[in-house]
């Protein structure tokens, strides 16, 4: 690859990611932002965008990718050598809710687009994850419940969902959902209130 091949690649990459970051930022202040104002505010050509993403429902699929992997990783940076469950699940969640706080207005755009059945197709990894925790703390009998594992990750997946509208709402101060939310998720798997209390004052 020559240096002029190798610095247009590096230039086309920079604009691509230019425009992720500023079509988040102008999809969060107006969810109805065309694709020409988000090239006007990242200062590119609408020909540009269109390079890089086909249409405004391909460049919103790319941001909840994005969102995704970012929720991936911090379930994975939170549980990192944590061995009781509920502390685990406890992390886990104090760590996703920053990052689901960030894209909570995008997840609910992406519901006209996406759908909800694209945004859980993509959540299947982290699910999966999940899933071996909260399995690992039933077996350990940290966690009670009448629901098998799978079925209770996705009971925890909704839970998060309906916290992030309660905000999007008005019903629930932002500041206040994390907290609040792994509360919500311990004492579904049947963590005492109590014990769930204190255990996120712990370790937030």
């Amino acid at each position: 690859m020559t240096a002029m091949t190798t610095g247009n690649t590096s230039r086309a990459d920079a604009n691509r990611r230019r425009i992720l970051d500023v079509a988040l930022a102008e999809l969060l202040r107006d969810p109805d932002a065309s694709m020409d104002q988000i090239a006007r505010a990242a200062g590119v050509v609408r020909r540009t965008v269109y390079g890089h993403f086909p249409s405004r429902e391909a460049l919103i699929s790319t941001l909840v990718d994005g969102a995704v992997e970012a929720l991936a990783d911090a379930h994975a940076d939170a549980r990192t050598g944590v061995s009781d469950p509920a502390e685990a699940l406890a992390r886990s969640v104090l760590a996703l809710w920053p990052v689901a706080d960030r894209y909570r207005l995008l997840i609910a755009l992406a519901q006209r687009t996406v759908t909800m059945q694209g945004i859980r197709e993509r959540l299947a990894p982290l699910r999966e994850k999940k899933i071996h925790l909260l399995q690992h703390g039933l077996d350990e009998g940290v966690f009670s419940s009448p629901l098998p594992a799978p079925a209770l990750a996705y009971v925890h997946e909704q839970m998060m969902f309906a916290v992030v509208e309660a905000v999007n709402d008005g019903l629930l101060a932002a500041e206040e959902a994390g907290r609040s939310a792994t509360v919500a998720v311990l004492t579904a798997a049947g963590v005492p209130a109590a014990r769930a209390t204190e255990l996120v004052a712990e370790v937030s």
